[in-house]
């Protein structure tokens, strides 16, 4: 069916294969080590009492993120970020939207005044960082909501729905999920899909390389993005049930 053979022989809209490995840190709340084909992030979630002064006495809580790479994570060495320097402006832009898409997971009037944070450090990049920082993120976000409801401080309805990312390309017509990096390279156009269990659009990420896309070829790849993210909800779903976590105790 597509007209271009995919590196790995996978089918167009085949997922590239996917690993979540929890608990792998000690202190956090939730801790995860998310694999997708050769892109590994890992992934924390820690609670802090407290919100920032903009939501002081609101009752609401606040979901964040910070987005690193590796100085390995490439096959060349990069310098640390932080250390001399400000962040990129790439990463500042990533930690923003894994923040956004995971709020987009849970009630803020849920959480109360606590401070959720999801530290992403990616270990090795192949494309798709942004998206597994997000898919794995939701499962460490459900881990450290679940440690919560187990204190008694968070009751149902504090988690909204499962939220996952997944990027697609475009390739002589041909959407294809999933891309690796030489994919994402290469594509005309490249897009990242941040959606829900049912299908309802958090964010979309596209930007045509060279000519102008198409109005059938975006609503190509938004359809194959969809199914994609479904396909991960499952995932993450499965990777929770192993920890005895029942995701009806904190949707609502």
């Amino acid at each position: 069916m597509p007209v271009r053979t995919r590196l790995d022989g996978r089918n167009a809209d085949a997922l590239r294969p996917v690993s979540i490995e929890t608990r792998v840190q000690k202190n956090p709340e939730g801790s995860v080590l998310y694999s997708s084909g050769n892109t590994k992030v890992l992934i924390s979630a820690s609670v802090e009492d407290g919100v920032q002064d903009f939501l002081k006495n609101s009752g609401k809580g606040w979901v964040t993120a910070e987005y690193a790479m590796h100085p390995r994570a490439n096959p060349e060495r990069q310098r640390r970020e932080g250390t001399r320097g400000p962040v990129s402006g790439r990463s500042q832009e990533i930690q923003r939207l894994v923040g956004r898409a995971l709020r987009a997971a849970i009630r803020p009037e849920k959480l109360g005044e606590r401070t959720i944070t999801i530290d992403c450090d990616v270990l090795d990049a192949d494309g798709g960082t942004r998206t597994a920082a997000i898919t794995g993120g939701y499962v460490a976000l459900v881990m450290a909501l679940d440690s919560l409801r187990k204190r008694g401080l968070v009751q149902p309805g504090v988690l909204r729905e499962p939220v996952a990312a997944v990027s697609v390309g475009l390739f002589d017509g041909v959407a294809l999920l999933d891309l690796c990096y030489v994919e994402d390279r290469d594509a005309q156009v490249d897009l990242n899909m941040v959606a829900t269990a049912s299908g309802a659009i958090v964010e979309v990420q596209g930007t045509a390389e060279g000519a102008p896309m198409k109005r059938d070829e975006h609503d190509a790849l938004v359809e194959r993005a969809l199914a994609g993210v479904v396909q991960l909800t499952v995932t993450q779903n499965e990777a929770l049930k192993k920890l005895d976590i029942d995701l009806g105790r904190l949707l609502g």
